[in-house]
């Protein structure tokens, strides 16, 4: 379904069965956020493109961080290997973009402990401490909660946290069984977000502030299979492998942005 007023400036059909195509998608590796369990990895066993699909599988094996230093005072340092592993892909400095509409085709893993999300982070996010470069949740799903999809905003506030969570809730049917669209509309006032084109919440980026402000600038994309942590909880060991399906990945443009 093409987004009416807008143009398609940047697509992935994943049409060829490969691993995907580098020059769109980089790898996170390692132990990364949240205290999750799972080791992500750049292995085609973890994120590979079969029957027009991007399949990202998370599986139970023993898998050595590499980054491994007993003296490290970071989990992501000395925990030396994880009993899962997963894949984590993004655009960034491959395709960046500010203002528009994302649309993604997918169907989510299932069970106790899985934790998949289509998001967006700024493109300063190197640069400068969380959560200045601002977050944009497109569709979060923890597997705890079955056919529970989550859109949130996070950005800088001045509280005790050190930044502000926005966002609603949307329960929908068979999420794992079935393919849905997710989307978000980006313009200069507001972020709309959509599951199968139904509105169901928007945030006002007035609702920032000048000052708070991190979505007046370029942000990149990412589709990650993460496992356990500080929000899905204890993981099911017997759901594996499990399989996060991407079928489409769309980035259109209004003329006026």
């Amino acid at each position: 379904m093409k987004a009416q007023g807008y143009t398609l400036i940047w697509h992935d059909e994943f049409n060829i069965s490969s691993k995907p195509d580098p020059e769109k998608w980089s790898y996170e590796t390692g132990f990364v956020r949240n205290q999750e369990e799972q080791i992500y990895t750049s292995r085609k066993k973890n994120a590979r493109i079969r029957k027009g699909k991007l399949e990202i599988i998370a599986l139970k094996e023993n898998y050595r961080n590499r980054k491994f230093d007993p003296a490290g005072k970071n989990y992501k340092i000395n925990t030396p290997d994880a009993n899962y592993t997963s894949a984590s892909l993004h655009t960034g400095g491959k395709f960046e973009f500010q203002y528009g509409r994302v649309e993604v085709r997918a169907k989510l893993p299932k069970g106790r402990g899985v934790w998949a999300a289509i998001w967006m982070l700024g493109a300063n996010f190197e640069k400068v401490e969380y959560p200045n470069a601002g977050e944009i949740d497109i569709m979060e799903h923890v597997g705890k909660v079955p056919g529970e999809i989550h859109s949130t905003v996070h950005y800088p506030w001045n509280n005790h946290l050190g930044f502000k969570s926005s966002g609603k809730d949307i329960k929908i049917k068979d999420p794992s069984e079935n393919y849905h669209v997710y989307s978000v509309n980006w313009t200069k006032d507001h972020l709309e977000f959509f599951v199968d084109h139904q509105s169901f919440y928007t945030f006002n980026l007035a609702e920032t502030d000048a000052e708070n402000n991190p979505f007046n600038q370029p942000f990149y994309l990412i589709l990650n299979l993460a496992l356990g942590g500080t929000w899905p909880g204890e993981i099911d060991e017997a759901i594996f492998p499990q399989k996060f399906l991407i079928d489409y990945v769309r980035v259109y443009k209004r003329a006026e942005d």
